[in-house]
């Protein structure tokens, strides 16, 4: 869960069968995926104009959709790239 201007621990739903002890063991870690690596944003250009056109042509203020895409770690390994390649619209239902 992200809660602005905090990180709050996340956890799992209860269950019946537990594969692991749940108890915390160690020191608390960040796992923000900008804590180890130096993240790029690739967009597509034809993708950023169907999702403006979309978003022109929609009568609603407010509209829900999905832009898709691959997430990739450098060759180097000290960066990730997340290329954003595709637009969805979504159901309107």
């Amino acid at each position: 869960r992200f809660v602005p201007k905090r990180m709050v621990p996340f956890s799992f739903p209860l269950s019946k069968c537990a594969l692991w002890d749940p108890v915390p063991m160690g020191d608390v870690i960040g796992a923000h995926v900008t804590y180890y690596r130096n993240p790029k944003l690739s967009l597509v250009e034809k993708t950023l104009r169907l999702a403006y056109r979309h978003a022109k042509q929609n009568e609603k203020k407010l509209f829900s959709c999905f832009l898709l895409g691959t997430l990739a770690v450098d060759e180097d390994g000290e960066g990730i790239t997340l290329t954003i390649d595709r637009f969805d619209p979504g159901r309107d239902v």
